[in-house]
Formats: C-alpha cells, sequence, structure tokens
C-alpha cells in the first residue's frame, strides 16, 4: 500500500459499531465507580470500548476532577474552571482497585493548569496510596505535559510508575486545528524523551481522520522513535458530540494495520492499531509484550 486512501466516508462503517453492554461485569464495575464517587476517562471522553473494557474488569480512572482547564475541539471532556481537588480521592481509587482485583491500573487526568505543579504531586500522591495496598501491582500514568516543566516530571517519575503515557494526538499540522499551541508539540515529544531519560517506559498515542495526509503520520511516527518511545496507539477519531469537530476520513482495518506496520518497521517497539483502539485499550497486554523484549 504506497499511500493511504483519502475517500471521505460520510457514514459510520460497520467495523464501528460497538455491542451494548450485557456482562455483568459491566454494571458491577459502574455501580462500583458510582458508589466511591469516582470519574473514568471511559465515561469522559465517551470511550467506544467502554463496553469492552468494563466488562473485563478494567477501566481507566480520572484523578483532579472531570474538568479540563484546556479546550480541545476533539475532545469530549468538560472544559471550565475546575473544582478544588480531594484528599480522599487517591484512597477511594485505591478502594476501587482492590475491590476490581486489578493488576494492572491505568491513571489519568484533565490538564490542570491551574494547579502550580500542574497536579504531577497529586499523581504521585494516588500512585504511593494505590501501591501501599497493591505492592505488585502495575501502574501506567497517562499524564499532561504540566506546561514542560521537568520538575513536575521529576515528581512523577520518582513514584515509579510502570509505563508514563503521554499522547500527541494529531501530527503536528493539525495543533492548530485542535485549538492546540503549535509549539506544545515539540513540547509534549520533550516530556517522551525526558522521561525516557529519567527511566521511564514511553508510550504515547495519536488519532487519524481529522485531516491530516500519509506524510504527516510518517513524520509523526518518526518525531516519536526519536523522542524513545516505546509503545504506541493508533485509533479512529470519532466524533463524540456536535460541538466537537468532524471526522473528515473513516480509516479502514487494512488501512491500520498498514499504519502498526510501518511504525512497527520504524523502530517503535510495540504498536496497536485499530478502528477503536485508543491509549489505554489492552494497555496491560502492551506492556507485557515489551516487557519479553527486556
Amino acid at each position: 500500500m504506497e499511500a493511504l486512501e483519502k475517500t471521505h466516508v460520510s457514514r459510520k462503517p460497520l467495523w464501528l459499531k460497538v455491542k451494548q453492554p450485557t456482562h455483568q461485569n459491566f454494571f458491577k464495575v459502574s455501580g462500583l465507580l458510582k458508589k466511591k464517587g469516582l470519574h473514568t476517562i471511559c465515561q469522559s471522553a465517551k470511550c467506544p470500548n467502554i463496553s469492552e473494557c468494563w466488562s473485563q474488569k478494567t477501566a481507566t480512572f480520572l484523578i483532579m476532577g472531570d474538568v479540563c482547564t484546556r479546550n480541545c475541539r476533539f475532545c469530549a471532556v468538560k472544559s471550565g474552571i475546575p473544582e478544588k481537588l480531594s484528599s480522599e480521592e487517591p484512597a477511594r481509587i485505591s478502594e476501587a482497585v482492590t475491590a476490581m482485583a486489578l493488576t494492572y491500573v491505568v491513571i489519568t487526568s484533565v490538564t490542570r493548569d491551574d494547579l502550580k505543579d500542574g497536579g504531577a504531586s497529586f499523581f504521585a500522591d494516588t500512585v504511593h496510596t494505590v501501591r501501599s495496598k497493591s505492592a505488585d501491582i502495575k501502574i501506567e500514568l497517562l499524564i499532561p505535559d504540566f506546561k514542560g516543566s521537568t520538575d513536575a516530571l521529576k515528581t512523577v517519575i520518582r513514584s515509579r510508575p510502570s509505563v508514563i503515557n503521554h499522547n500527541l494526538e494529531v501530527p503536528s499540522v493539525l495543533y492548530s486545528y485542535i485549538n492546540r499551541d503549535p509549539k506544545n508539540y515539540v513540547r509534549s515529544l520533550k516530556v517522551i524523551e525526558n522521561a525516557k531519560k529519567m527511566g521511564a517506559y514511553t508510550k504515547s498515542g495519536i488519532m487519524v481522520g481529522l485531516g491530516e495526509d500519509y506524510p504527516h503520520i510518517i513524520q509523526t511516527f518518526k518525531d516519536l522513535r526519536n523522542a524513545s518511545c516505546d509503545i504506541l496507539t493508533i485509533g479512529q477519531y470519532l466524533q463524540a458530540t456536535k460541538s466537537n469537530l468532524p471526522v473528515k476520513k473513516y480509516y479502514s482495518p487494512d488501512e491500520f494495520k498498514y499504519l502498526k506496520t510501518t511504525a512497527l518497521s520504524m523502530g517503535i517497539k510495540q504498536v496497536e492499531s485499530g478502528p477503536l483502539v485508543r491509549s489505554s485499550y489492552r494497555a496491560h497486554d502492551l506492556y507485557n509484550r515489551l516487557m519479553k523484549e527486556h
């Protein structure tokens, strides 16, 4: 496949259809999260995999509230002025992790530019609290850019997460289009590069379908490889609400396979690529595959 097809598909193709939840585990997880007053990115970002993941008793916890201080045009997470941090939230996360008997957990957050360290110390406190009850658990942190602060990143790294994940989201050419400062693309690459230099396993994710061309995707792969990114996820952008950006192209499963093969050939160690792939999708499997190489 020399180039990706540019055909615009106006309707959602069949491969993007998801099943409604029926497994009892889905409702157990839903009830537990509600009882503990916890947020998940699964709900806030309207993830299409929520049924599959919750049925398998996995979830990506969203800390520091559910209101983001930024307003990216692709994202369904609420934006505005966040509430104060809850000192009880790390304990509630830990209790939920124990109740779900998780061996691998993904923890992310809204972006909190209102906080001095961007919430880095809160991430670290959450990791320590979870590990105090589950010493052997693997913890993946999907972090914001902390405005590029290396001190904030060091705070997070010192909590010894199993993986540091930071999403580029889209190729650099689309940053203005999604309401991000183009300079933040380089900043995000630095987060990944610095995390690797500090000894972390690194991960990132991108979406396709917002108007990028194949050379833009290839350049993003090169940038991630040069930043020493270990793991990459590639998924289809879906318009979550009418206020979010429209889909410009639906990629086929074969195109996602091609992107995976291309990224692997360029030196990224582990890649998960598919229409419904999101940054924490099958995170444990990707981590285990990476560990087999070391």
